[in-house]
């Protein structure tokens, strides 16, 4: 479980930021955080305000992580590099207690750990997660600036014969579509370009694995250009699916039977399969330890 209730009860007046200060061992800038999130409740009404005096019943939500007993695949001194499985979120998600990496990263490595980067939660792969403050900004400068490499392994239908290099904007949440999570290719939208190098056919499958690699970071940018290009990701819930559908999927309203028929697959085929990066003067070219090729051959002979 992520996310714990931590009660206490106050007998006289104190102010909101020292009590949760003193009470929960938290900074200034951690107790604004959780009024601003609106996760400090007295006498079950929300706090608004931190310096505001406080009396009564008190609750407050906390992040509590429990080890999955996940390690990183690399650690260096300044950072660490996970390979997460398929299924598991990066971050809890709504005050939920469902598992998530962050639980592993911060019971190893403390509260300041953080990711750097993220995958959704069905694509399986490496995940680089900076131990302090100073590196995540680092890292994350480099990510935006281009600087570090990612390259996926992607298997989608149809035949893919040669190299692609799409180059079509992407534009998240129109007005047009009930999914507000969804990219869509428009011409008002951000600059996205990737690369599409395929490996194998099947033909018994009709799948194509292809090595995907992002030119640019946008949201579901490799799942939303290879969907423009008719090669939908097998095992997609959301790309190329009835809308009605994908609001199911996303209430988690559909079973596994469904799934299977409707999108060919129980996960999406999407894996973040190397990363290649400098830090602090040092070259690091990091591999998945997952071998999604044999993942792949276990579908497509399925």
């Amino acid at each position: 479980m992520a996310y714990v209730r931590k009660k206490r009860q106050i007998e006289s007046e104190v102010i909101a930021y020292k009590f949760l200060i003193d009470k929960f061992g938290c900074t200034m800038k951690e107790a604004q955080k959780w009024i601003d999130k609106k996760r400090v409740f007295v006498d079950g009404e929300i706090l608004q305000k931190k310096n505001c005096m406080i009396k009564g019943f008190v609750e407050v939500i906390i992040f509590e992580p429990h080890s999955s007993g996940l390690l990183p695949i690399f650690e260096a001194p300044y950072f660490a590099v996970f390979d997460k499985p398929n299924g598991l979120l990066i971050h809890p998600n709504k005050l939920s207690d469902e598992a998530s990496l962050n639980d592993d990263i911060k019971y190893l490595f403390g509260k300041d750990a953080n990711v750097t980067h993220r995958i959704d939660k069905e694509t399986s792969g490496l995940v680089l997660v900076s131990k302090d403050k100073k590196t995540e900004i680092s890292l994350k400068k480099s990510f935006e600036n281009r600087e570090i490499y990612k390259e996926y392994l992607v298997l989608v239908e149809g035949e893919i014969k040669h190299e692609l290099f799409i180059d079509a904007r992407l534009k998240a949440d129109i007005k047009t579509s009930l999914i507000r999570i969804k990219s869509h290719v428009s011409s008002t939208g951000k600059i996205a370009k990737t690369n599409v190098v395929p490996i194998s056919y099947n033909s018994k499958k009709n799948t194509t694995l292809v090595k995907a690699i992002p030119l640019t970071g946008r949201t579901h940018q490799i799942r939303a250009h290879l969907f423009h290009m008719k090669h939908r990701i097998i095992g997609d819930p959301i790309y190329g699916m009835d809308e009605i559908f994908v609001d199911k999927y996303l209430n988690k309203q559909v079973d596994i039977k469904e799934r299977l028929h409707v999108t060919k697959a129980n996960r999406l085929f999407l894996h973040a399969n190397k990363l290649s990066f400098e830090f602090d003067g040092v070259r690091y070219n990091i591999k998945s330890k997952i071998n999604f090729e044999e993942i792949v051959d276990e579908y497509n002979n399925s």
